[in-house]
């Protein structure tokens, strides 16, 4: 099989607005940076707008462009996941679709990981235009509290936007677990990375595909995929409470021997008002951890791909691609004739 120097991987969901734009920029990058041997790989995350019909027109009049479209929305990581599993370049750029990192920096980063040998070029914000304050200020905070965390140290303030070897790839998708979180699997991995600083621009068009909701379920990923720092945090509580508790024995059979009656509702009721919630707490953690042990244990493929237009060059080794098989009887011609057990007669083998 051949690899093409260059594979540019881009998830995309409702961007139909942007992918015009974002394929001429890639495009030109990609041919200033290797010629005509690359590949860009479009993943469509089930969109609702019209982004797999422009797919499907780009691909149409771009042989490089390889479209795959997705049996419903699996989320960004993992369709950022099937176009990794699915490219088969020597080199990946991973890029988002709305245009905030830009393409053009992509020889930058190459000139960077030829001349310090690494095998990812991590790109590192340096501002981030367009974001409101409440945007920056959680995800400033994100990056710092995962950093104390983890068990795996994570660069602060990147994304996904980076450059990767074939070889850091493959030991990417060795990694076969549900709840991905990329850039943190990236940071697990190992092998030379080095980062690179760049300002990121405001949104070309449309809105984010990233509300505060999904950034709250991107953080559990992050948290319980690479940390087991809540299960240690309930432990400590749950040792703390005891030390308490023995404390509160030792004060209510004072006051018994005493005879002094053990002041009462208020604090009985503060006391079990915070049992309560620390043991929700900590329940709702480790069935946090269960879940995601459930979820592992069906083996189910991280991906479905329902359509693809344009030349798949890798092949689906973390998900599952259905093939189009086709029709062994073309349709039948009215004006040709027809055998007596209706087949038409140019089917039949020839003696």
């Amino acid at each position: 099989m051949h690899r093409p120097a260059l594979s540019i991987v881009v998830p995309c969901y409702n961007e139909a607005a942007c992918l015009d734009l974002l394929h001429k920029r890639v495009s030109a990058a990609a041919w200033a940076a290797v010629g005509d041997d690359h590949e860009i790989v479009f993943v469509n995350d089930g969109s609702r707008d019209d982004s797999w019909a422009v797919m499907q027109r780009l691909a149409a009049a771009d042989p490089r462009l390889v479209a795959i479209n997705l049996s419903r929305n699996h989320g960004h990581q993992l369709a950022l996941t099937a176009g990794l599993d699915l490219c088969a370049g020597q080199q990946i750029l991973i890029i988002d679709a709305d245009l905030q990192d830009p393409p053009e920096l992509l020889a930058d980063m190459r000139a960077a990981m030829a001349a310090q040998g690494a095998d990812v070029v991590y790109a590192v914000r340096r501002r981030r235009e367009g974001e409101t304050v409440f945007k920056k200020a959680t995800a400033a905070l994100f990056y710092r509290v995962l950093d104390r965390v983890t068990d795996t140290p994570i660069p602060l303030d990147t994304g996904d936007f980076r450059l990767m070897s074939r070889r850091a790839l493959d030991a990417l998708l060795s990694l076969p677990e549900q709840a991905r979180f990329i850039r943190g699997m990236v940071a697990w991995i190992g092998f030379r990375q080095v980062p690179f600083p760049y300002d990121r621009a405001e949104r070309h068009a449309g809105e984010t595909n990233y509300p505060l909701g999904k950034m709250i379920r991107l953080a559990f990923d992050a948290v319980t995929g690479f940390s087991t720092a809540p299960l240690r945090f309930a432990s400590h509580v749950g040792l703390w409470l005891t030390a308490v508790s023995l404390l509160l024995i030792v004060y209510i059979a004072i006051g018994w021997l005493s005879g002094t009656a053990v002041q009462g509702w208020t604090s009985t009721m503060l006391v079990t008002v915070v049992l309560g919630a620390v043991q929700m707490f900590v329940l709702g953690m480790i069935g946090e951890y269960l879940g995601r042990l459930y979820i592992e244990s069906k083996r189910r493929p991280l991906y479905l791909v329902a359509d693809v237009a344009g030349p798949v060059l890798g092949q689906a080794t973390l998900g599952f691609r259905a093939e189009v098989t086709p029709d062994p009887l073309p349709s039948l011609s009215k004006d040709e004739p027809v055998g007596e057990r209706g087949i038409r007669e140019s089917a039949l083998p020839r003696p």
